[in-house]
């Protein structure tokens, strides 16, 4: 009668240090967005969340009532084994070895298996009686939390946020598992990444600038804006680094054709910005003074380029087309692992489509070219950069500036070819 006895309370206790292993795991891999969700219309969930609000009492109360059934257990299951040895020393060993296999097993890996593929069903299935538990062991919870604020004072918690790193890999996470779609994860990556961007990260360089002198003839200009299919053209005196207005399209030309009024009047005045100027502090500027053009002014004074609201939002939404816009696609695959690459884009979608990462002050691929290159590029120039081979094949005559490169990918053995070419070159 008293084995049986003896069976009955082990096995209670490693159903209890079961319970209490699932309900950790339950609590600590369970998804909160999800639980928020259940809680809207089941009071279990609701029950979970309140919990959750209290997890330093609720963690501590789950430890202690899994080391009180595992301490209960062992020395129930020694009284055992050393009554059917009938030998105080074997039934030691054996009661040791056996009720760390059972815990192990039983008590352990199973529970917490389970409960973290169902995480969300486990909580709500374990938190009435957790949640009675957490008030009987109250007072030791208590004494524990003391002694929990004093080591925090010992050891002084440095309070840390979350990163953006951090925050765009919880959103790749996300995308790789399926609760997020690739579109809306780029979506929300973007919007992580927009207050960091700059207005030099953004611009349309000054050499890709198209407008006209003040005193140009209206022939001249409407001739500018058919060619151009801007739907603004920017004004200057001398040269472009003296803008003195932007002139709209819409106000050039009347149901009549071209307006009779004079072009100084139709101007309007830009937003003069510094290259450092963060784009989301430049959206509001933008919408609050009903302006579309910011022109990016250097350190000289002279103009950098321009930052348009279409360029901002472009950063949030991805490129936008409309039906004048020349597609030039950035990234044209030649053959295999090669690739032809418009060297206008910014470094960081460069990265991204080569899945690289390294440090640069460039913020542009033409910028990174020079910097490789340790001159300005001309055609036929090549280099080599990690598992990339990197030629300049077309050069952009009037701006000065290197049009498209060929990119190759090489393999492991090629780049371990190239490396030894290189050494043997070097050592001749």
């Amino acid at each position: 009668m008293d084995n049986i006895f003896y069976i009955i309370i082990m096995a209670v206790c490693v159903i209890f240090s079961a319970y209490f292993s699932a309900t950790e795991t339950a609590f600590s891999t369970m998804n909160r967005t999800r639980m928020k969700t259940l809680a809207e219309d089941n009071k279990r969930a609701k029950l979970v969340l309140d919990l959750f609000e209290k997890y330093d009492k609720l963690i501590t109360t789950i430890l202690i009532g899994n080391n009180i059934v595992n301490i209960t257990l062992s020395s129930i299951a020694t009284l055992y084994f050393v009554q059917l040895l009938n030998d105080n020393n074997t039934g030691a060993t054996v009661s040791t070895a056996v009720v760390t296999v059972v815990v192990l097993i039983f008590g352990e890996i199973t529970p917490k298996s389970i409960a973290k593929d169902i995480p969300e069903k486990f909580a709500m299935i374990s938190a009435p009686f957790i949640n009675m538990l957490l008030y009987l062991l109250r007072p030791i919870t208590y004494l524990f939390s003391l002694w929990k604020k004093l080591l925090s004072r010992i050891f002084k918690k440095d309070e840390t946020k979350m990163s953006q790193e951090e925050l765009i890999l919880i959103v790749e996470e996300g995308q790789q598992e399926g609760a997020i779609d690739e579109g809306e994860g780029d979506l929300i990556k973007n919007a992580i990444e927009f207050t960091e961007r700059k207005a030099e990260d953004i611009l349309t360089h000054r050499t890709k600038l198209i407008g006209f002198q003040k005193g140009t003839s209206k022939d001249e200009i409407a001739e500018i804006f058919a060619e151009s299919q801007f739907s603004r053209l920017l004004v200057y005196e001398e040269n472009l680094d003296n803008i003195v207005g932007v002139l709209h399209q819409k106000d050039f030309f009347t149901s009549r054709g071209i307006t009779e009024r004079e072009v100084s009047t139709l101007l309007k005045q830009p937003i003069f910005i510094p290259p450092s100027e963060k784009i989301n502090d430049l959206l509001k500027r933008l919408q609050k003074e009903k302006s579309h053009v910011a022109v990016v002014i250097d350190e000289y004074g002279g103009t950098l380029g321009i930052v348009t609201m279409e360029d901002i939002l472009e950063e949030l939404v991805g490129d936008i087309w409309d039906e004048h816009d020349e597609v030039i696609e950035t990234f044209v695959e030649l053959e295999e692992d090669v690739f032809r690459v418009d060297a206008s884009i910014s470094l960081d979608t460069f990265l991204k489509f080569f899945d690289m990462e390294f440090e640069s002050e460039s913020v542009s691929v033409n910028g990174w070219l020079m910097e490789q290159l340790s001159k300005v590029p001309e055609e036929n120039d090549s280099f080599v950069f990690e598992n990339l081979e990197v030629t300049v094949t077309d050069i952009d005559p009037e701006a000065h500036r290197t049009a498209f490169i060929k990119v190759v990918r090489l393999h492991s053995e090629e780049n371990g070819e190239e490396e030894d070419s290189q050494k043997s070159n070097s050592q001749e």
